[in-house]
């Protein structure tokens, strides 16, 4: 097949630029991009064919053993094996989470467990795409950088360190001093990534990153480039993959820079399109009280999704005032009968108490997807039929303080109800037997 992508305005100004050209908003208008396909090409096979191949790939054994690149032709098809570089993403378990289902009142409730990738969190799947178009881009001369930057609040610089050294690239990142957990912090620092602590929170590190791009000092790894929700709308190919090609109703996604919410609409879209899949499901954007200019902009019917100065909340990966996404989160939501709601600390702290009660081991930023989903299920927004799907966005293992600080009863502002504290007991049968129950 001779198929084709290439990066267009996201708004829609004429013209076109290739994949491994280092541009993030369009010339004319200064909007966002987006990666466009030649679905005419793709659509030479039909969807059946397209389920077929996909299946037949979804194997560890595969070629190229990836969730994402197992999907190449619907990502970036003009990228050669040799400059793929890969830490076998994707492919990642859909959980019937039907303990927690009962607890909260839903019929069917899965959780899509995007933290077993490599460095635990969504942010590879995006990553892989990037860094590979990069090193394609790099080998061909098509691209002259000095490094790969980014600004992040832990997981996107853990993603983009890992495969920018497995690629044996220089790396970059921006991280706001003191908001990281440690785990995440030590990430980009064991792959070699030159860290800079800057006294400022993400949204000020992201503008410093844009201005070193704008300047042709780096490359921008965040997700304002498209090529990051190229890989990252494969969760939704996955998603319906692993339902064996149906789409679940409602699918509840935490975010902060939106990037996620954008990428889930763009793999629905292109497979019902395609005729992969027969219709959309509706989408919930979860976001944290603390930083919520996504929720504000729907509690207001405003498409223009203002910047507001984010606040210290557990989810720090989505403590995002400013998220440069938004335009295409909002095309998303209107889409796909999309809503956006909020969660307070003590939601989320609440909601990941239960989720770990269940037997999973949830993180903050999920735990504010399943809040967000618990409350639309108690207003009957979703309703008892539903077949909800909560993507979980990175491993608890990363925010070990976050759990124990819950469990100590120490996290300011939460009241911990859940916690589940050692007891302290002299090493005396008949004191232990005593304490069983």
């Amino acid at each position: 097949m001779n198929l084709s992508a290439s990066f267009r305005c996201f708004r829609g100004c004429e013209g076109s630029f290739p994949l491994t050209r280092a541009i993030y908003r369009c010339p004319k208008c200064e909007g966002l991009l987006a990666v466009v396909h030649d679905t005419k090409a793709l659509a030479e096979r039909s969807g059946k064919e397209w389920r077929a191949l996909f299946d037949e790939r979804w194997s560890p054994h595969a070629p190229i053993a990836s969730g994402v690149w197992s999907k190449r032709e619907w990502v970036a098809p003009m990228i050669p094996d040799d400059a793929i570089v890969t830490t076998g993403e994707g492919m990642t378990p859909l959980h019937p989470a039907k303990r927690l289902a009962s607890d909260l009142g839903f019929g069917s409730l899965f959780v899509k467990q995007c933290g077993t990738t490599h460095t635990g969190s969504f942010k590879d799947l995006g990553m892989t795409v990037l860094v590979s178009v990069v090193n394609h881009a790099l080998k061909t001369n098509a691209l002259s950088v000095r490094a790969i930057a980014c600004a992040s609040t832990g997981d996107t610089s853990a993603a983009l360190a890992a495969y920018g050294a497995a690629a044996g690239l220089p790396v970059v990142v921006l991280l706001p001093r003191g908001m990281v957990s440690v785990a995440q912090l030590v990430q980009p620092l064991a792959h070699g990534a030159k860290v800079l602590a800057l006294e400022t929170d993400f949204d000020g590190c992201m503008a410093v990153v844009q201005e070193l791009a704008k300047r042709g000092l780096v490359y921008l790894a965040n997700s304002m480039n498209p090529l990051r929700i190229e890989g990252q709308k494969t969760v939704a190919l996955e998603i319906a993959q692993q339902l064996g090609w149906s789409v679940p109703d409602w699918v509840v996604i935490p975010s902060g820079n939106l990037g996620n919410s954008a990428a889930l609409f763009a793999g629905f879209s292109l497979a019902k399109e395609l005729g992969v899949i027969d219709r959309l499901p509706r989408l919930c954007i979860a976001q944290a009280e603390n930083a919520n200019p996504m929720y504000r902009a729907f509690l207001a019917h405003e498409k223009k999704v203002a910047p507001v100065v984010a606040k210290p909340t557990q989810a720090s990966a989505i403590r995002i005032g400013n998220p440069v996404s938004a335009e295409r989160a909002q095309a998303a939501l209107d889409a796909m009968g999309g809503v956006v709601e909020q969660a307070s600390e003590n939601e989320l702290a609440e909601a990941c108490a239960r989720a770990d009660r269940s037997g999973l081991y949830a993180c903050p930023h999920t735990g504010v997807a399943i809040a967000c989903a618990k409350k639309l299920r108690e207003r009957d927004v979703i309703k008892a039929k539903d077949q909800v799907v909560v993507i979980s966005t990175a491993s608890a293992l990363k925010f070990t303080e976050f759990k124990l600080g819950y469990h100590e009863k120490t996290l300011p502002g939460i009241d911990a109800p859940l916690a589940n504290t050692p007891i302290a007991l002299p090493p005396d049968v008949e004191v232990v037997a005593r304490n069983l129950a």
